[in-house]
């Protein structure tokens, strides 16, 4: 049987890259890829926390790292912050 599919909403702080802090995506890439294929749906939020990225899922926050420990770009298969990311997803009620 399939688990039902999560609403996921990555928030997302601003960071420092080259010098100057922006608000950025390019490091959620590899997670918003990962999630969908998996059949998750996903929107981004940009909040004040600098290097932030937090999960929420039916209201309740399920995971929290900083951005800067994501890779950047590609498809999230061999980043193991992804990894941890999605279990926590498929575990949330």
């Amino acid at each position: 049987m399939d688990l039902p599919k999560k609403h996921v909403f990555i928030h997302h702080g601003p960071y420092e890259t080259c010098g100057i802090v922006s608000y950025q995506t390019e490091r959620l890439e590899g997670m918003q890829k990962l999630f969908k294929s998996k059949g998750h749906k996903v929107d981004l939020h940009e909040i004040s926390d600098r290097n932030s990225v937090e999960l929420w899922v039916k209201g309740e926050l399920i995971y929290k790292c900083s951005i800067k420990s994501l890779e950047f770009g590609g498809d999230g298969l061999m980043d193991t912050i992804c990894a941890e990311a999605l279990l926590a997803v498929e575990k949330a009620f």
